[in-house]
């Protein structure tokens, strides 16, 4: 592996700003149940990456990869729904969405990469 550990990891460092940026949009929601399930698929994304880095064989690490991305997706949607919501602007959600499917894109290459 050309790294040493998941800090070096540009997905993971993604994941994690992207975990920031949610739990700072998602502070002003009303809805509790909704503001939980954001920052809780936001959090996941980065642990999954780091919990599977973590695990002794390349299969184990490429699981944990796919619950990442199983979790992004989740993220992904939730976005969608804040801006049916009106919960979020136009412009948020955009860059949300357009950041979200970066790192999906990255996960999946660090995935193909691990199975090569």
């Amino acid at each position: 592996m050309p790294y040493q550990s998941f800090e070096d990891l540009d997905v993971w460092k993604r994941a994690c700003q992207q975990a920031v940026t949610i739990v700072k949009e998602v502070e002003k929601f009303a809805s509790f149940e909704l503001k939980n399930q954001m920052t809780r698929a936001a959090i996941s994304v980065p642990s999954n990456i780091a919990e599977g880095h973590g695990r002794v064989t390349p299969k184990d690490f490429s699981k944990f990869l796919r619950i990442a991305l199983g979790s992004n997706n989740e993220l992904k949607t939730q976005i969608y729904i804040c801006l049916k919501l009106n919960l979020i602007t136009p412009e948020t959600g955009k860059s949300l969405i357009e950041e979200n499917t970066i790192i999906a894109k990255m996960i999946q290459s660090l995935r193909k990469s691990l199975n090569d």
